[in-house]
């Protein structure tokens, strides 16, 4: 089963301001120009502004061309322009000025969580911040428009992933490889766990199998359980 798109909407933030920020850091002058730039008609930019909601793809757009940090576009906060000389992935904000803004592209991170023994979690998809990750890198992983980052709750696959991680997702890749590591949806949880295959069913394992032993899922027309994609890097915040 596919996963709903994200809503193409950002809220939270006075689109007013967002305007001013993206007038100031890209030299766009006036909101004629704006609309030239973005390939829109200017009413477009007047109704964003009046409904005070800005288009998750007029930030996609504007942050590759121009290298700025989505978080500083969306709210201030934070460095204006994302950076970074390595071939690793690029967290937002990271580095000085002066990297080339088409060698990224901005993953979202959505609201979503992943149970690792952490208990039930309602699926949402809002858009909650992007990350940048640089193109070359996320084109060897799998098919980019198909990505997403999402936290971990739980301990069940300590020591890999611990309790807050944020993984990428690839949600094309849903072919099983023994001992990969997949977000799989059971009725409203997603679980982030190692799979095997057995004929007719999934085997979910935790790597933190003193506490959490295998789980077998039979695979069914109409079963509530669905692959949702493979993690394929993760990332830690030291708390």
């Amino acid at each position: 089963m596919k996963r709903a798109t994200p809503q193409p909407i950002v809220k939270g933030f006075s689109a007013e301001s967002v305007l001013s920020r993206i007038m100031a850091s890209t030299g766009i002058r006036s909101q004629s120009e704006l609309a030239r730039a973005l390939g829109i008609g200017r009413q477009a930019v007047t109704d964003a502004k009046k409904r005070s909601h800005i288009p998750a793809d007029w930030y996609l757009f504007l942050c590759r061309k121009y290298g700025l940090n989505p978080q500083w576009l969306e709210s201030g906060m934070g460095p204006m322009y994302v950076a970074g000389n390595s071939d690793a992935p690029a967290a937002l904000g990271s580095g000085t000025p002066g990297a080339h803004p088409e060698e990224f592209s901005y993953v979202p991170k959505v609201r979503a969580r992943l149970s690792a023994g952490g208990g039930s979690l309602v699926v949402e998809e809002a858009i909650d911040s992007y990350y940048a990750f640089r193109h070359a890198w996320l084109k060897r992983k799998g098919q980019i428009s198909q990505m997403r980052l999402m936290r971990v709750s739980g301990d069940s696959m300590e020591p890999t992933l611990r309790d807050e991680d944020v993984v990428l997702i690839d949600l094309s890749q849903t072919e099983v490889y023994t001992g990969k590591i997949y977000a799989v949806g059971i009725d409203e949880e997603i679980v982030v766990k190692r799979l095997d295959k057995k004929p007719g069913k999934l085997v979910l394992v935790s790597d933190n199998r003193q506490f959490y032993p295998p789980l077998e899922v039979t695979l069914h027309e109409g079963s509530n359980v669905r692959l949702l994609g493979r993690v394929i890097w993760m990332g830690r915040e030291v708390l």
